[in-house]
């Protein structure tokens, strides 16, 4: 592997903002495709007649076919650049949603669910890869942030307009109609996206959620790179903070999110809307500050960040459970801005990845780590379901506030395990560092 050099360039073109501004669009409709059940769970539970586990599994097979697909969509994005990928990608949501649209089971809808998930793993890391081929080096990381804001657009979308339009209308339209806004974008990503700039006969690689563009030219970073990142703390590092952070953020707006601020909470749908949607914008608004500030504080990225984000989540959360009969409006808002951490947060996990990893073992470090997040938010999801089932409350005509909080507990070990694994990985990479002295070995007892 080698690193690409690009020549110089004043700025970026006309055509490589067209292509980038329907990447990035074709990504606020992949967004609001993963997040389409999260405004409608009660709505799916009831046309599926599904218990809360089932519904979790919805979830849970969407989120694991994206994590699996991670790598090999890595593969094909180096072996045939973006635009193929991404077309296909937008097809393939576009049959989920079909699919979705006429499913008359539960099984067909999981396989939806999966085709979803699929399609959606090819979008994020298309659109950085034309960033790194239409843009200057020195736009990458503005870009990619940039692209990650309005990429968040998309759940919005998936909880306002998407709801109101279900409730107007049927379950087919609704999601019929999302499956026809997939096949025009796959054709517009098709006719108006470019894999490199005509003046360029060679396309890169670009590992995902960081935008580090290199050149692939065998796949042994796929074998021995991943136990190679695995054994370096920070590395570890990088999977438990990424483990910790984002998970009760993503398990409360991808699906439990909507049915415990309405069955449970007394909320209307309105008023569950307003708190979910105040979670995006508060999560959009903090990526950039929470970027800067682990930017400036590279050593204190664990303790003054990750952590305290981390004890910041439990506390709402333990907060609002405790509260004796339905939490007031102000205490399920601040909820939604505690949660928002999450995400931005997370990202700090692929600064880890990229301090610690050298340039050709970049993209291995990098997807193990985003496993931790995938990881986290599949159990969460499914325990909180499998909670909810347990105490006889798995349907939305037996939700209950008591049992909702009892199942959110469920969290609270996957928050203290990923918080411990933080400390211990954080001490091991500063001694590795030469940071922190190394710890004295053990005297024989005799």
């Amino acid at each position: 592997m080698h690193s690409l050099s690009r020549p110089a360039a004043s700025g970026p073109g006309t055509r490589a903002w067209i292509i980038w501004t329907v990447g990035v669009a074709a990504y606020v409709l992949a967004i609001t495709n993963r997040s389409s059940l999260s405004a409608v769970g009660v709505d799916a539970a009831a046309r599926f007649d599904a218990d809360a586990a089932t519904l979790s599994l919805f979830a849970v097979v969407q989120l694991a076919v994206y994590g699996g697909m991670q790598i090999p969509i890595g593969v094909l994005l180096d072996r045939y650049g973006a635009r193929p990928i991404m077309t296909i990608g937008m097809l393939l949501m576009a049959v989920g949603q079909l699919t979705m649209a006429v499913s008359p089971s539960v099984g067909v809808a999981i396989l939806a669910r999966m085709l979803l998930g699929a399609g959606d793993a090819a979008i994020f890391p298309g659109v950085l890869r034309l960033i790194a081929t239409w843009f200057p080096a020195q736009c990458g990381p503005i870009m990619v942030q940039l692209t990650g804001i309005v990429g968040q657009a998309g759940q919005l979308v998936a909880l306002v307009p998407l709801a109101a339009l279900l409730h107007a209308t049927t379950w087919s339209i609704t999601f019929g109609s999302i499956a026809g806004l997939g096949v025009l974008f796959a054709v517009l990503v098709f006719l108006l996206i470019r894999n490199h700039p005509p003046d360029r006969d060679e396309d890169v690689s670009v590992d995902t959620d960081t935008g580090a563009i290199r050149v692939v030219t065998s796949a042994v970073d796929t074998g021995v790179g991943i136990r190679a990142a695995w054994a370096h703390p920070g590395t570890r590092l990088a999977f438990w903070s990424h483990f910790t952070t984002p998970f009760a953020g993503t398990a409360f707006v991808l699906l439990w999110g909507m049915p415990f601020l309405t069955a449970g909470e007394g909320r209307t749908t309105a008023e569950a809307a307003s708190i979910m949607s105040l979670y995006v914008v508060v999560g959009m608004a903090l990526g950039p500050i929470m970027g800067e500030l682990s930017r400036r504080n590279p050593h204190l990225r664990s303790r003054a960040l990750v952590l305290p984000t981390v004890a910041v989540q439990a506390a709402a959360w333990l907060a609002v459970v405790a509260y004796p009969g339905p939490a007031p409006l102000w205490l399920l808002l601040a909820l939604a801005v505690a949660l928002a951490t999450g995400g931005p947060a997370s990202m700090i996990a692929f600064d880890h990845a990229r301090t610690h990893n050298p340039s050709h073992r970049l993209s291995t470090a990098t997807g193990v780590t985003n496993a931790g997040g995938f990881l986290a938010a599949l159990i969460a999801i499914l325990l909180i379901g499998l909670a909810l089932d347990l105490q006889g409350a798995g349907t939305p005509a037996t939700y209950s506030l008591d049992a909702f909080r009892i199942a959110f507990l469920t969290q609270v070990p996957l928050w203290a395990l990923g918080a411990t694994f933080i400390v211990i990985e954080r001490k091991r990479t500063r001694i590795r560092l030469g940071m922190d002295p190394p710890r004295p070995p053990r005297r024989p007892r005799g």
